[in-house]
């Protein structure tokens, strides 16, 4: 298609005065031409925008009762937050006897706080041991979780029942039933290590990220995939560079849900981990003895702690509704 823009810049739609010139006069009608084109073009998507506007309603008395309600319920969400955000610049003796007033000339204490907390806490190290440990978790849950359910949903035997099922059962089954016998089991295989907890995660996140998986892998056509053997595409081949694709949306929604579930644990780092510590178990060190706790302190922590799966979430959040939607319904 000829680039209507660009060709009017080689053209003209000026009015020659001798018509008798042909070459000027073939120029002024293409330039004519190419012009009025270009404004049918223009006025034709003009329309279809128009016609695809949505068409403002006004609110009814229900949808103002509604909005008043979800107002509330964010509010509920978000005042915690900005609490700790805002005693995190206060003193400590302020947090603990005006916690929720405004900091002031004599409560306000800049970024001492952070600065008192990075350093009791020893901030840096954890926050890498944390980054470590949901990176690789989460991206071995997505990896390994996504092609276990393509398996269960392609091959349709008895033992991929079976499995899917166990998988299922899994989710009902609380954590306080397996972590003692999990972290006597992790010590004796000498799991307990950054690289150890990775393969728990693995375990305790399969159920709901397989279960997600191939709900959404069951509206996958199966003529695709048949199309691509037919081309020579083996089984590997064939997940990585078809399915795997299509299954980006239900893949980001997994990791959303298994980052910040990883990122704020706090109990399976407590029971398996032996030298190296999270970021949540690094904030409670500032519990002192006798129920002495530096809240300034633990209060900029915490912001600190919550920023960046504050930031991966709301980097990543148009595709959670998305993503469960079309792997809990579909199929």
């Amino acid at each position: 298609m000829v680039d209507l823009n660009k060709t009017t810049r080689q053209w003209t739609t000026t009015p020659v005065d001798n018509p008798s010139n042909s070459d000027a006069w073939q120029q002024f009608l293409s330039g004519a031409t190419a012009e009025r084109l270009r404004k049918e073009k223009k006025e034709a998507m003009d329309k279809q925008k128009d016609s695809h506007a949505k068409v403002k309603t006004p609110m009814t008395g229900s949808d103002k009762v509604k909005f008043v309600i979800l107002i509330c319920i964010s509010a509920m969400f978000i005042i915690p937050i900005l609490l700790v955000l805002m005693n995190s610049f206060k003193s400590n003796v302020s947090v603990s006897n005006e916690p929720f007033s405004f900091p002031n000339a004599e409560s306000f204490v800049g970024i001492d706080n952070y600065t008192n907390g990075i350093a009791k806490i020893d901030f840096f190290p954890a926050f890498f041991t944390s980054v470590f440990v949901t990176v690789f978790s989460v991206a071995f849950i997505v990896l390994c979780t996504s092609m276990c359910a393509w398996f269960i949903t392609r091959v349709k035997t008895w033992y991929t029942k079976l499995m899917y099922l166990l998988f299922a059962f899994s989710m009902i089954v609380p954590f306080q039933m397996v972590m003692y016998p999990m972290s006597f089991v992790a010590n004796q295989l000498k799991l307990d290590n950054m690289v150890g907890i990775v393969v728990i995660y693995l375990g305790f996140g399969a159920g709901l990220s397989v279960f997600m998986f191939a709900g959404f892998i069951k509206s996958v056509p199966l003529e695709i995939e048949e199309a691509a053997m037919i081309d020579g595409c083996g089984s590997i081949r064939t997940f990585f560079m078809i399915d795997f694709p299509i299954l980006m949306p239900s893949a980001i929604t997994v990791a959303i849900l298994n980052a910040m579930w990883i990122w704020n644990d706090y109990l399976l780092p407590t029971l398996i981990l032996n030298d190296q510590r999270t970021l949540p178990m690094a904030i409670q060190y500032l519990r002192g003895g006798y129920g002495s706790i530096d809240m300034a302190a633990m209060m900029a922590m915490l912001v600190l702690a919550i920023i960046p799966i504050i930031v991966f979430y709301f980097s990543c959040q148009k595709y959670i509704i998305k993503g469960v939607v079309a792997g809990a319904v579909k199929g």
